[in-house]
């Protein structure tokens, strides 16, 4: 199975997409959930501007994106599903 997470991906998009990923990021000692920044950081800025590992912490994100549903449908480039 190929990476549900896309290198250009936004730490944003993410948490959007998969909301488990969400836990990662807490308990990681990230704060970009609400974070304005969240909408420009891929996951190695993010790695790299707390000091974590990137690829620890994209396992991390892949295994909650998957537990998550996999490859929930994104309805437009923000990210946002429809209402």
């Amino acid at each position: 199975m190929g990476s549900l997470i896309d290198d250009d991906m936004t730490m944003d998009q993410i948490m959007r997409r998969w909301p488990l990923t969400i836990r990662v990021v807490i308990r990681s000692g990230m704060l970009c959930v609400g974070c304005p920044i969240a909408s420009f950081h891929t996951v190695s800025d993010a790695a790299r501007e707390h000091g974590l590992d990137v690829d620890s912490l994209r396992s991390d994100l892949e295994a909650a994106a998957a537990a998550s549903g996999g490859a929930a449908p994104m309805s437009s480039a923000s990210g946002l599903r429809p209402a």
